[in-house]
């Protein structure tokens, strides 16, 4: 009796421990796709919002190499960069993830310096989000779009 008791407490105890190391591995799989689509998106955005009047062909290269349709498409169109802008993003999370279906959305605060051609700089905070979609090459950005920041 006392041995069939030790047996059903080592199965359970075993089969509780499987479960759990089941759902830790699911756990950790969809902890990396966040975790993936957020660093993804962050370069992206940084990339994105950051330009230098210089080398207008570089700062289109850095900005098709982070993006996929349709908003590579309008950014292969856009007009030269006539300022440098160095971006960074001060934070950033995710709003939606469907790692399944390999798409994400993502708000983040951008802290903007921008310099004109006579030197004069500024700064300035934008809120941007951006649709990102899982490619063969990564998540890449499909759409980047200003949130307006209304008064208070």
């Amino acid at each position: 009796m006392r041995a069939t008791r030790v047996w059903a407490v080592a199965l359970t105890v075993l089969v509780l421990g499987g479960l759990s190391h089941w759902q830790a591995r699911s756990d950790t799989a969809g902890e990396r796709a966040r975790a993936g689509a957020l660093a993804a998106g962050r370069t992206a955005v940084t990339v994105l919002t950051s330009a230098d009047a210089a080398d207008p062909a570089a700062t289109r290269a850095r900005w098709l190499s982070v993006t996929r349709a349709p908003l590579r498409d309008r950014l292969g169109a856009a007009p030269a960069p006539d300022l440098t802008v160095r971006a960074t993003v001060a934070g950033a999370a995710l709003t939606e993830l469907d790692a399944a279906g390999g798409t994400a959305r993502m708000i983040a605060v951008v802290r903007l310096e921008l310099v004109a051609a006579n030197g004069t700089s500024s700064t300035d905070r934008r809120r941007v989000t951006v649709s990102l979609t899982r490619t063969g090459d990564g998540w890449k950005a499909a759409d980047l779009a200003t949130v307006p920041v209304e008064a208070v």
